[in-house]
Order: C-alpha cells, then sequence, then structure tokens
C-alpha cells in the first residue's frame, strides 16, 4: 500500500527520491523564501481569505519613529482582554483603598455654607447658617496664592547654571521671555486653571497639573486634575514610586469619536456612555453645592481610564544581552474605557534613546499640608472639627435668640383665644375667653434664656484658633506701628506667616517642577528657530536654548508670600540703611521699597544713577569741585590726566580745599596704579598667556600650581617697582609746581592756617553726623519703650478684661443655681 497515493485511488504512481545534494538546496531554498517574506505573512484561504502571520514587536520597534504609536492597533483582541479587566478591576481597588479619603472630603465640603440648610430640628425653622471660618481661610488663600504664584507679567524667570557670559545671558533672556509668552499668551486656559486649582488645593490638600503636548491644538498643555481624578495603590507615596497612576478622564462621545477617527485611539465599538458610579457622591456634593444637577437624561460621557503602568506585553518584551526575554515590566500609558472595558490604546512611556526605560513623568503633585501617605492635608482636615465647632455654636446662639424673641409655653384647657391659628403681631393684643380667675394663671411661658455671652466668647476663641492656624495672620503684620523697632517687626512677621510660608515654598517647588516639564516638552517639539510676536516688537525663539546651562523657576520668591510681607521686610531695610547711609547703597534700598509696593515704572520716579565713564581731566575737575565721584580708566592718557591734575592742584579754589584736593590725589593715584598695570602686561606678555594655560593644570598638579605662583609673585614685584617709581616721579612734579608755597613765608603760613581751618571743619562735620546718629538712636530707643510699655498696658486691659468677663461668668452661673 506504499506506493499508493491516497489522493488518487487506484492509480499507480512512481515514487522520486531526491538526493541528499537536492535536499541540501531545497532547504537552503526555504530559507532565503522565509528572510524574503519578512515579519508578516499573508496566507491566502480556500473561501477567498486570508490569514496574516506576524510577529508584533518586529512590526513596531522600540527606538523608532514608530516608538509612540497606539500598540493596540496591532495586538490581537485576547491580548487586550486581559488587559482591559485588569485596568479596571486595579482602578476599583485602588478606588476604595481611599473611600474614608473621599467620604470625609465629601463631609467636609457642607462647612464651605455655600448651601444654607433648611433645619426642622430642634424645631421648625431653627438656624441653618454655616460659620465661615473654613470659607474664609479657602478664599484668603486662594486669592493670596494667585497674586504671587502668577503676576501680571508672567510666572517665570531663569537662572543660569555655572559662569555668566554674555551669551547664557542673552540665552537665559529668551527662555524667560518665551515662556511667559507661552503661559500667559498661547495657553489660553492656564491662568483659569490654576486659579482654580488655587481653591481646591486648601480643601482637598492635594492637587494635581498634568504637563503635555496637545496634537489638536498643536501645543503644550498644563492640565489642573483634582484629586478625586487621579487614583494610585495604596501603598504609593509619592508619583515617582507609585507602581500605578490612573487618570480619570471624562470625554464627550464627540470628542472621542472625533479621536477615533484620527487614530490616536483604537475605533472599536463601545456602546453607549455609562453613568459614573464610583464617583456619584463626591460629584453629586460638588455639583450640589454649585447649585447644579443631573437630569433624568443620562448625558453622553464616556469615562475613560488613562493608565501609567509597568506592563510585560506578549511580543514586546524587554530583551538582554542575549536576546532572551528578562521579565522586566516596561512602562506603558494604557487607555481604557470603564462601562465596556475596552482597550483604546497602549503607548510607550519611555524615551526612545532612553536606554533604562525610566517612565515619562507627566503630573506634578501640589501638597498643602504633607499627609501621612501619598495625599496631603487640607483645611477641611485640619480645621474641620473647629468649623463644625464654631457652626454648632453660632446655630445654638441664633435659636436662643429665636426662642427668646418669640417665646412658646403652654395654657389652660378652657382658654379659647379668637383666631388662635394666626400668630400674634407685635404690638397686637388679641381677645381671650377666660372661664374664670386670673389671665396670668391660664398660662405659662416657657423659661427660654437669651443667648449666653459664654458661648459668645467659647465662639471667639474657636474662631480664633481656626483662623490662626490657617494663617490668616497678615493682618498682624500690617495693623502694626510701621515704625516698630527691626527686632519686633521681624519677630511679628516671622509669628504670623510660620504655616503660610511652608505652604508657599511648597507651592513654588511644585511650579518649579511643572515649569521643567513644560521646558521639556517645549524642547522636543520646538522648531530649531521659532519667531513670535509680542506687544511692542518680535522675539525669537531657539529650541537648543532649552539646555541644561538655564534653569527655569517661578519669579515668585518663596520666602515672601504676600505683599505686606514684602512691604514690611523693605521698610526694615530701609530703617536700617537710614541709621548709617555711608555703607549701604541707597539707591537701590529705595528702589526695592518703590518694588515693593508695585510701582511699575521706578525708573522715572527714580532715576537710575549714570554709570560710571571716561572722562576728560577737566570734567574731573568739576565733578571734584561738585563732590561727585570719578575714576580712572584703562586706555587713557594717564600721563596727561596727571599732568593736568597737578596744574589744577596748583590753584588757590584746591590749595584751600583739602576735600577737593585728596579727590584730585586720589584719582593720579589711580592713574599711576593702571600705567604700572599696562606696563607689566607689555613686560610680561608671555608669561601671562601662559598663566592662562596654567590655571586648568594647576588644579590638579602641584608643580604647576608652584610654578604659576612664582609668575604671579615676579610680576607683582614688577608692578610694585613701577609704582614707587612713578610715585617719586609724581612727588617730584608736585614739588616743583608747589615750591613757590614753600618758598615765600607768608604764603606758607597763610596755607597752613587753610588747612587748619578746614581740618576744624570737618572735625565739626563728623561731630555732628555723630550727634545726628545718637539723637536718632536715643528716638528710636525711645520709641521701643514706649511701644513695650503701650503693648504691656494692652495685655493689662485685656486680663483685668477676662478676669471682669469671668467674674461676671460665676455671678451670673450663681443665680441661675440659686433661681433652679
Amino acid at each position: 500500500m506504499a506506493d499508493i497515493d491516497k489522493g488518487l485511488p487506484n492509480t499507480r504512481t512512481k515514487i522520486d527520491i531526491p538526493s541528499e545534494e537536492e535536499m541540501t538546496e531545497e532547504v537552503s531554498v526555504q530559507e532565503e523564501e522565509a528572510q524574503q517574506k519578512g515579519p508578516v505573512e499573508v496566507l491566502p484561504e480556500e473561501d477567498g481569505g486570508a490569514t496574516i502571520d506576524f510577529e508584533p514587536g518586529a512590526i513596531n520597534i522600540p527606538g523608532t519613529e514608530s516608538h509612540f504609536d497606539n500598540l493596540a492597533d496591532i495586538l490581537p483582541e485576547e491580548n487586550l482582554e486581559p488587559i482591559g479587566n485588569e485596568m479596571v478591576q486595579n482602578y476599583m481597588d485602588y478606588k476604595s483603598s481611599r473611600k474614608d479619603w473621599e467620604n470625609s472630603y465629601t463631609t467636609g465640603l457642607d462647612l464651605l455654607g455655600f448651601k444654607y440648610e433648611n433645619r426642622t430640628e430642634p424645631f421648625q425653622g431653627a438656624s441653618g447658617a454655616t460659620h465661615p471660618v473654613l470659607a474664609e481661610a479657602v478664599t484668603q488663600f486662594q486669592a493670596q496664592a494667585y497674586k504671587e504664584l502668577l503676576p501680571a507679567d508672567g510666572p517665570v524667570r531663569t537662572d543660569i547654571i555655572g559662569v555668566k557670559n554674555p551669551q547664557t545671558e542673552q540665552q537665559s533672556e529668551r527662555v524667560k521671555d518665551y515662556m511667559n509668552y507661552l503661559i500667559m499668551d498661547q495657553m489660553k486656559e492656564y491662568e483659569s486653571e490654576f486659579d482654580s486649582m488655587l481653591f481646591h488645593l486648601p480643601l482637598a490638600g492635594s492637587t494635581f497639573k498634568k504637563v503635555y503636548y496637545d496634537v489638536p491644538m498643536g501645543r503644550v498643555v498644563s492640565k489642573f486634575v483634582p484629586a478625586d481624578e487621579l487614583i494610585v495603590p495604596y501603598t504609593a507615596t509619592s508619583l515617582d514610586d507609585a507602581e500605578a497612576i490612573i487618570h480619570v478622564v471624562k470625554i464627550s462621545e464627540n470628542e472621542l469619536r472625533k479621536q477615533q477617527v484620527s487614530g490616536f485611539y483604537v475605533d472599536v465599538e463601545l456602546g453607549p456612555p455609562g453613568t459614573d458610579v464610583t464617583n456619584g457622591e463626591l460629584d453629586k456634593k460638588e455639583r450640589e453645592l454649585e447649585g447644579t444637577k443631573k437630569t433624568g437624561k443620562n448625558e453622553p460621557v464616556y469615562t475613560l481610564l488613562e493608565c501609567h503602568v509597568n506592563l510585560d506585553l506578549e511580543g514586546f518584551e524587554d530583551v538582554g544581552a542575549d536576546g532572551e526575554p528578562t521579565g522586566i515590566k516596561l512602562p506603558y500609558i494604557v487607555t481604557v474605557d470603564e462601562g465596556s472595558r475596552k482597550v483604546l490604546s497602549i503607548r510607550r512611556n519611555y524615551a526612545p534613546d532612553d536606554l533604562k526605560k525610566n517612565k515619562i513623568q507627566y503630573f506634578v503633585h501640589f501638597k498643602f499640608l504633607p499627609g501621612l501617605g501619598f495625599y496631603g492635608f487640607g483645611l477641611i482636615h485640619m480645621i474641620g472639627g473647629l468649623s463644625r465647632t464654631a457652626t454648632a455654636a453660632l446655630r445654638q446662639l441664633l435659636d436662643a435668640g429665636t426662642l427668646s424673641n418669640l417665646p412658646a409655653g403652654f395654657k389652660q384647657r378652657g382658654v379659647r383665644v379668637r383666631d388662635e391659628a394666626s400668630p400674634i403681631q407685635p404690638g397686637e393684643f388679641k381677645d381671650v375667653d377666660a372661664p374664670g380667675g386670673n389671665l396670668r394663671d391660664a398660662f405659662f411661658p416657657l423659661p427660654y434664656k437669651e443667648p449666653s455671652p459664654t458661648l459668645l466668647n467659647l465662639l471667639g476663641v474657636v474662631v480664633q484658633a481656626g483662623q490662626r492656624f490657617a494663617a490668616i495672620a497678615d493682618m498682624q503684620v500690617g495693623d502694626g506701628n510701621q515704625g516698630a523697632a527691626v527686632g519686633t517687626t521681624i519677630a511679628l512677621l516671622e509669628r504670623g506667616s510660620r504655616v503660610m510660608s511652608a505652604i508657599h515654598k511648597r507651592c513654588y517647588a511644585a511650579m518649579k517642577s511643572e515649569f521643567k516639564l513644560l521646558s521639556k516638552v517645549v524642547s522636543q517639539y520646538l522648531p530649531p528657530e521659532y519667531p513670535y510676536d509680542v506687544v511692542g516688537g518680535a522675539r525669537n525663539i531657539k529650541q537648543a536654548d532649552f539646555d541644561d546651562r538655564i534653569d527655569i523657576i517661578p519669579v515668585a520668591d518663596p520666602n515672601i508670600f504676600s505683599m505686606s510681607q514684602r512691604i514690611t521686610l523693605a521698610q526694615t531695610q530701609l530703617q536700617i540703611a537710614t541709621s548709617n547711609p555711608q555703607l549701604h547703597n541707597m539707591y537701590q534700598i529705595y528702589r526695592n521699597m518703590y518694588n515693593a509696593i508695585g510701582v511699575k515704572n521706578v525708573d522715572a520716579v527714580l532715576p537710575p544713577p549714570a554709570p560710571n565713564a571716561p572722562m576728560d581731566p577737566s570734567m574731573e575737575h568739576i565733578n571734584a569741585l561738585g563732590g561727585k565721584p570719578f575714576q580712572a580708566f584703562p586706555g587713557q592718557d594717564h600721563r596727561a590726566h596727571i599732568t593736568a591734575h597737578l596744574n589744577f592742584m596748583s590753584t588757590n579754589i584746591v590749595r584751600n580745599n583739602p576735600a577737593v584736593m585728596g579727590a584730585i590725589q586720589k584719582n593720579i593715584l589711580e592713574h599711576i596704579s593702571l600705567m604700572a598695570q599696562e606696563q607689566v602686561q607689555l613686560e610680561f606678555r608671555e608669561q601671562m598667556q601662559q598663566m592662562m594655560m596654567m590655571q586648568q593644570q594647576a588644579v590638579t598638579n602641584p608643580q604647576v600650581a608652584q610654578q604659576l605662583q612664582m609668575i604671579t609673585n615676579q610680576i607683582e614685584a614688577r608692578k610694585s617697582i613701577l609704582i614707587a617709581e612713578m610715585t617719586e616721579e609724581f612727588m617730584k612734579e608736585e614739588k616743583k609746581i608747589t615750591s613757590q608755597f614753600d618758598n615765600d613765608p607768608l604764603l606758607k603760613l597763610k596755607s597752613r592756617e587753610v588747612d587748619l581751618r578746614a581740618m576744624e571743619n570737618e572735625r565739626k562735620k563728623q561731630n555732628d553726623e555723630a550727634n545726628q546718629d545718637l539723637n536718632r538712636a536715643k528716638l528710636m530707643q525711645a520709641q521701643d519703650l514706649a511701644e513695650d510699655k503701650m503693648e504691656q498696658n494692652e495685655d493689662l486691659a485685656k486680663l483685668r478684661a477676662g478676669v471682669s468677663l469671668a467674674k461676671t461668668g460665676v455671678q451670673k452661673a450663681q443665680v441661675m443655681i440659686d433661681d433652679n
């Protein structure tokens, strides 16, 4: 039967057995055909269809142009389905682990008092007012932080890393101008998103910003993400060590369809949009405070879960040096529809040229106060109890006032009041049918009391504690005495700003991280050179400007969080400098004061001093007579200047004015020093060039450092010799010009008399200045003593008032005990 072909029954078939050489040749031909087929092989089927056989990792290779393509387009459905189920299940688990945090945040939103509560307990119409201590703290922080962190001129400034030179300074200025232009002009949503984030931050304790490149908009985006829309595992302590970060994205049906048609998401059937079940309570509470609510009709909105996770995808495994999979999970961004659990996209989340395959971070965490875990603490967590206590005390006081003003009680059964269903109006008397006896005995009003003063004092203590903790103490600085001593002002400022200063520094650090992410995205998508127009001119930015030489940081000062604090510090600085103006740059101090109070065009109010520039000898003489500074510059004709000064010194006006004489001689010595320096540069030109080359080697080579020191000493010795010779020559020339005064005894005596008179005038001037400083110090000391005495009297008055209130409370309590 071996020689019968089953395909053709009852037919003899001759079988030719190939030789070994023919078999080897056939195998090699098949291998070549297999290599030519490539990673994709299309096999036709009998029914006209085709089967596609391919290796996914060979289609989309890491590090190529298709590095960030959607891998869900080429992965089979049997691989995508378990991934989608796992992502949604992880999301549900992570969300359940923070249920207590959500509940405390949801219930804490009621403390804002945005919605009045109609209460029926303990009686119909009881007060439903909420004390605004929490709302006041939140709105004040939001207003203060928004003004400081996002000024009108832009929130970005730059620092130069390393040595400054004209090139890096121009680069730094270009980066600063473009970043401020991008944030304040192009990113239209940035201000509103940042404003909303600063309102949520003190409430929830944590908020997030997401920085990424938006393809449809064609620019970088910094989006505000509330804390309830970003989920992390229970074990996470920061964004960097979180194994997974899930961002809940709400997207309309039409917008999602646009993303599918454009190819950003896989075009699969998702079904009708579902309702948001997991975020229902928190969203319901937020909509309730806004005064809005959902209608019965479901809104066409999908809930997408953007999961930043580590996966070991089949066909895209991490491969070691031996070509075998290592089993290491790589960072990916997986987007899943929560309702249908369909995977819409899977993209690599590491840079193409990153050999370590570290995940790309898109999120920035803003914290109000550091919490015990991943999320921070907000004012709801810290003063929520005080806010509830203040609200309860306020409602009790209002209810007590209501009951005392509209009393109720009991009446005898037989007493009838006409129209008893209608309330009695103020000043109205109703007719009563009494069976007999005294009308007073027929009615018994309940013993309602006036609002308790003790409860009112307790309310004040609770509110002050909440305000003090929430750093609503900025008024302490503004209400203080502006002429107080420096130590008192600084101590008061420190006491009232500790909490807010720490919160401001945390916001500053988070904004710095945000700007670094922004600059990184900009450097990737910006063209090599990008011109743009601004008000009043045109600018230009280069992609190469965003390198490690420029550090992009917030323009806000991390140590100053309010305008009043800035003014107080500037005023304190001015007060110190005024006591001894000779040691301070008074122009800069006054400029700091103008900047602190918000003056825009300071140069128009306080003209900057003219920069020192080379001038001719005649102008130097004019400045000397006017008491203005002047100096020598390299490259001038030093001998001509010295000669002109010597001739000017022989005039009577200079001879009789020691101050002018000293200024002229000082300038002559400057010319002598520069003249010697220029002479040394000519004589030691080769040695100086050699020194420049030796400076880099001297750091690591002690012998070169010793040689460098020897050459330096040699040059300095030569310079000293030249200065000595030139000084001697100057003395001789001065002697020649002034010799006429030495030969005439009368002129010499007159000159001596003028010198003595000038010395006496100088001594008197110094004594007057010393007396003025002493009187100023005495006045400041007397003022400090008076302020301390006033503070002591204030404290004593408060103490007496407290004792008086305590006595009054004890007396009232005793009366109440006696009545009962």
